[in-house]
């Protein structure tokens, strides 16, 4: 396609989304609770319209997505074939549709206060479902960034950034160009965001199961808000940027190392449609590299031709990620939470890293060990508990390794099993460790220089 082939119409569908997608999940706005983006501000705003509503709304989506699933079990495959959207949503394997029962089993517990303390607690079901809780939050992210997720995805962004960062992503990271802007979201706005992100892209066949693996896992990172909170709730609010350029550091580190080990280097290079052919990211020999990104993604936004396809790919992301991801939360992040209140689980995995601690001169090795594992329930969990240790320097360890690690079951974990991206509960604990590992001698270094 000749560059005259392209009109005044199709510069402007590349510029403007783009732009607007720019501004919603990527322009840091400063708020008085600190930097966050205009979705997250959105998200806020209608969270904070609903918010006595929010528990009941939640609450019944999970108890429909669980009743569509079981009709659709019931009545068989072959009828949702007029409306495919509905088939993939709805027709699951058999372990997701009993995850999906007992999410809506989970969900009316809380909702109307039933049954044992463990499952209905301010430590447990009112952490996912209460007021301000994670599936008010979900809710609220998933509606404003499942409806504006195409800006960055369809109109010619991807192709535009992706192929300047083709050539540091690849040979770095092993990822395609296009991951960075992943990256960016999750960084920026939220980790949540980064994984939608990842299952979209991953579906629209522009990563393989490696690479959908691999930026899920690793590029959905906190946001610098979230880590701000963190630092604050282990009074080291002033500690702010050497802690952030800390986590930097050690995701970077992790970042290098875990795409070049199992389980992700084991992954393989296929596409959702097995048949489908590697997209090629070269760039012509004879061509500028500024002058090509800017006629693919022309070329992609040329696409575009319907503002009703756009909106109805919005509602049925919103759809997909309210009830595709939800019910998942809700099951994984309560059994998750319940295990760290109620259980000395946690505390068992991780007696193992008190001579590693000792080794690395932590002071309370061992109350810092029983935060280690902890993360994999609920990020927060490690600086709630961790917050009563004296030694600031093991405060700031603890914290830092809560936000390296990633991969946990109430946020991030969870909507990773929610997505299309083809990760196991297993292979994430797996992930988790590694990451572990990989984070805590790097953060213990830092950790010693600065204090």
């Amino acid at each position: 396609m000749k560059k005259e082939d392209y009109k005044l119409v199709d510069h402007l569908k590349f510029i403007i989304p783009s732009l607007l997608g720019i501004f919603l999940f990527m322009t840091p706005i400063m708020t008085e609770d600190g930097f966050t983006i205009p979705i997250a501000i959105l998200a806020d705003w209608i969270e904070g319209i609903l918010e006595n509503q929010l528990s009941l709304i939640m609450m019944i989506i999970i108890v429909i997505t669980a009743i569509m699933t079981v009709i659709a079990k019931m009545i068989g495959k072959e009828a949702l074939n007029k409306t495919p959207f509905f088939q993939q949503l709805f027709n699951v394997t058999p372990f997701w549709l009993i995850t999906r029962v007992l999410a809506a089993i989970f969900a009316v517990m809380v909702y109307f206060n039933l049954g044992p303390e463990a499952v209905i607690g301010e430590d447990t079901g009112e952490t996912l479902l209460g007021i301000g809780g994670l599936l008010h939050v979900l809710f609220s992210v998933f509606l404003f960034a499942g409806v504006f997720l195409p800006l960055l995805m369809n109109f010619g962004l991807m192709e535009f950034i992706g192929t300047f960062m083709t050539k540091i992503m690849r040979p770095v990271f092993k990822l395609p160009g296009r991951s960075s802007i992943d990256a960016l979201a999750s960084w920026i706005g939220d980790g949540t965001i980064g994984v939608l992100l990842t299952s979209k892209q991953y579906e629209d066949g522009y990563y393989t199961k490696r690479e959908a693996a691999i930026i899920g896992t690793t590029f959905s990172v906190v946001s610098i808000t979230f880590t701000l909170v963190v630092i604050s709730e282990v009074d080291l609010g002033h500690m702010f940027v050497p802690f952030y350029l800390t986590v930097l550091i050690a995701g970077a580190v992790a970042a290098l190392i875990m795409p070049r080990i199992p389980p992700l280097s084991r992954y393989p290079d296929t596409y959702i449609n097995e048949n489908a052919e590697k997209i090629d990211e070269s760039i012509p020999k004879e061509r500028h590299m500024g002058e090509y990104a800017y006629e693919q993604a022309l070329k992609r936004a040329k696409q575009e031709t319907s503002l009703y396809q756009f909106f109805k790919q919005g509602f049925q992301n919103v759809l997909d990620m309210w009830m595709g991801v939800a019910p998942i939360v809700m099951a994984f992040g309560l059994i998750a939470l319940i295990l760290a209140e109620y259980t000395p689980v946690f505390q068992w995995i991780g007696l193992p890293f008190i001579p590693l601690l000792e080794v690395m001169q932590v002071p309370y090795a061992a109350e810092a060990s029983q935060t280690i594992l902890i993360g994999f329930a609920d990020m927060f969990l490690p600086a709630i508990i961790g917050s009563s240790i004296e030694a600031e320097i093991t405060r700031f360890i603890i914290a830092a390794l809560s936000v390296t690690q990633l991969i946990y079951m109430s946020e991030v974990g969870g909507v990773l099993l929610g997505s299309k991206v083809p990760v196991s509960i297993k292979q994430l604990f797996i992930i988790f460790l590694l990451r572990t590992v990989i984070t805590l001698p790097v953060i213990v270094v830092i950790a010693h220089i600065i204090f």
